[in-house]
C-alpha cells in the first residue's frame, strides 16, 4: 500500500463548522486548523477511530512548517504540512511545541 494517496476531497470542519474545499493535500481547516482522525497513512481512509483532531503545535521540518494535531478521541498525535492557506494568526497562537511538555 501507498504511503500517501492524493484524495481531494471537500468537507465541513467538525469544530468549527467552516466548509473546505480540498486539494487533494487537505487534511484539516484552513480556518481553526483542527483535523479528523480518518487515516492510517496520508489519504487511506482506514482509520476507524474518527475523533477530532486538536492543533497542539507548531514545528520545522526541513524549513517546512509542520502543524501536530492531538486526536482527543484515542490520543494519537500526527504531523501535517502547514498549508498556504492556513490561518496565521491561529498558528501563532498555537505556538512552537517544547519537547518533553504535556501538550
Amino acid at each position: 500500500m501507498k504511503r500517501f494517496q492524493k484524495r481531494t476531497e471537500n468537507f465541513v470542519c467538525g469544530n468549527c463548522g467552516e466548509y473546505v474545499v480540498g486539494d487533494g493535500f487537505t487534511n484539516h481547516c484552513p480556518k481553526c486548523l483542527w483535523s479528523k482522525h480518518v487515516d492510517k497513512n496520508p489519504g487511506d481512509r482506514m482509520e476507524k477511530c474518527g475523533g477530532l483532531m486538536e492543533p497542539i503545535g507548531v514545528d520545522q521540518k526541513r524549513g517546512e512548517f509542520v502543524l501536530i494535531h492531538k486526536c482527543l478521541k484515542c490520543g494519537t498525535i500526527k504531523r501535517n504540512k502547514v498549508s498556504p492557506n492556513d490561518d496565521r494568526e491561529v498558528l501563532l497562537k498555537i505556538g512552537w511545541t517544547v519537547p518533553g511538555s504535556n501538550r
